[in-house]
């Protein structure tokens, strides 16, 4: 998979996660970005306000949301991550609701953010949510996000 930036990511990963509500699991994906060093503290509620503003738009497909937020609301590095959920929420989506997979991804600049939407676009559309939803565990769930996003 073609890179989008010159660095290798810092990757989080969190399998089996319980998440009562699109809030917490938003928070929940987010908070690996914060936990690995790539977000800043207040990167999970900035996330949060993304989709209390703008709706859920950020579930792009079945079962999948992309949590991220403006690189000045807390990207410190190039970070991306996969959450699975212990149990599905829902977004309020008409179409693609419920959500039990999320990738986070944070950026410390726009340029970057943009190029790392597109190499998580590509990703996905070969078929990188598939291989995240097989992975066996969180390193699995880590490796595999590497593998598709190495530049990301």
């Amino acid at each position: 998979m073609a890179g989008v930036t010159a660095a290798a990511p810092i990757v989080a990963a969190a399998d089996g996660v319980a998440a009562a509500d699109w809030r917490e699991a938003v928070r929940a994906a987010a908070s690996g970005l914060v936990a690995a060093g790539a977000a800043g503290a207040g990167y999970p509620d900035a996330c949060v306000r993304v989709v209390e503003d703008n709706g859920p738009y950020i579930v792009l497909t079945k079962g999948l949301a992309l949590v991220h937020a403006r690189p000045e609301e807390g990207g410190l590095a190039v970070g991306v991550g996969a959450t699975r959920l212990a149990a599905p929420v829902e977004f309020g989506h008409p179409d693609n609701d419920p959500v039990d997979l999320l990738l986070a991804f944070c950026t410390p600049d726009p340029d970057v953010h943009v190029g790392t939407l597109s190499g998580l676009a590509r990703a996905l559309s070969g078929g990188l949510a598939d291989r995240l939803r097989a992975a066996s565990g969180e390193d699995e769930l880590a490796r595999t996000l590497k593998e598709a996003v190495p530049d990301a």
